[in-house]
């Protein structure tokens, strides 16, 4: 019995989708590479690489129903780690406490990989109620849920990080039925609280003022000082721009990212640093690859068994385009800098064993399409 499993699982393993996972992966060791060649950033990627796809591995020939079942569990330790952040155990980098300290180990930033709990905890919730439209007493526990970890990340504080949350909740509600009228309510808030709470923010000072350049410098960029908060986002469109077609094939110590002029080049300014080694095919061939990948994945949600399998299959789909679509906003120079990594890109031990988990779920999710 066990044999028969073990071909069946290899047979209906989602070798596509591992293998662009892995491509895409390397590819930005590549580009890590690239960007800070004189630094071991790149090897450092590659052991992140090798721990997240032994999680991959695990996760993806484990029973997602049996991990949703203990989702509590999950949900419960990733809570403590996002309070021992705020303890003296917490890391403070650039002005946010965000990383636990694990001595020789390096820095773990809880906040990315909470995500797969808060994922599992909502699909548990959801997936386990009847059919038809939601109700305003499900809505509200699923954002009490929603609720405990982006409380605890907003106090660390890391906005960037907070706002990747918000496609998760927004999925699992959308998919569960969510009637339209709270659609249009929600909408309606928004317009009117967030120009409410941005003047309330920048009167009272809780809008600090980089956060308020960082915004200046993408709606009226000629009004903000190069050299100041305007510097990210200008010098990282000049790093695109330098790519071309095809990339830039000059002396690397030419490059903006060698050079010290692009920062952050290794994770939040992959996608510029991509540009600028490939050009604007390399990055079409980037946004194809996860295009690929992305639609794989929501094939996989399509054939799930049971409704919490589709739900944390779109949750994750759904937070990666959001997460590409913000990197490379700000790449380009039209959304704020705000701190997102690039899914598989990105260096950084945190990110990368999250995404590999997270397509692990997905993977097991498909192995089980056949099963009740």
């Amino acid at each position: 019995m066990v044999a028969i499993i073990e071909k069946q699982n290899f047979r209906d393993f989602d070798w596509v989708t591992t293998l662009l996972a892995l491509m895409i992966s390397a590819f930005g060791v590549w580009m890590i590479h690239n960007a800070l060649p004189t630094e071991s950033l790149w090897s450092k990627q590659i052991i992140g690489i090798g721990v997240g796809v032994v999680a991959f591995v695990v996760v993806s020939f484990s029973d997602y129903r049996r991990l949703i079942d203990t989702a509590p569990v999950f949900y419960a330790v990733g809570l403590v780690m996002l309070l021992l952040v705020l303890t003296p155990m917490g890391a403070t980098i650039n002005g946010q406490k965000a990383w636990l300290a694990l001595g020789p180990l390096g820095r773990f930033q809880p906040s990315e990989f909470v995500k797969i709990p808060t994922v599992l905890m909502l699909a548990k919730y959801f997936g386990a109620r009847k059919a038809g439209n939601l109700t305003l007493k499900e809505m509200l526990i699923g954002s009490a849920i929603f609720g405990g970890p982006l409380l605890l990340i907003l106090l660390e504080p890391d906005v960037g990080q907070a706002i990747t949350y918000f496609p998760i909740l927004a999925a699992m509600f959308f998919l569960s039925g969510i009637k339209i009228r709270y659609v249009v309510l929600a909408t309606v808030a928004m317009a009117i609280l967030v120009p409410a709470a941005w003047i309330a923010g920048v009167k009272t000072g809780k809008i600090k003022t980089y956060q308020q350049e960082r915004i200046n410098a993408i709606i009226n960029p000629e009004s903000v000082d190069p050299r100041g908060y305007g510097y990210h986002t200008i010098q990282s469109t000049i790093t695109v721009g330098k790519g071309g077609l095809s990339g830039n094939q000059g002396d690397p110590e030419t490059s903006q990212s060698v050079l010290k002029f692009l920062p952050e080049p290794q994770s939040d300014f992959i996608f510029a640093v991509t540009a600028e080694n490939t050009g604007f095919i390399g990055c079409v061939s980037l946004l194809l690859a996860y295009a690929l990948l992305l639609s794989g994945m929501i094939g996989g949600a399509r054939e799930a068994s049971d409704r919490a399998g589709m739900l944390v299959i779109m949750a994750i789909v759904c937070g990666m385009i959001f997460q590409i679509f913000m990197n490379v906003g700000m790449a380009l120079g039209v959304l704020p800098v705000i701190g997102v990594p690039l899914p598989l890109m990105s260096a950084g031990l945190s990110a990368i064993l999250s995404t590999f988990v997270a397509i692990g779920f997905v993977i097991s999710v498909k192995l089980r399409r056949f099963v009740n």
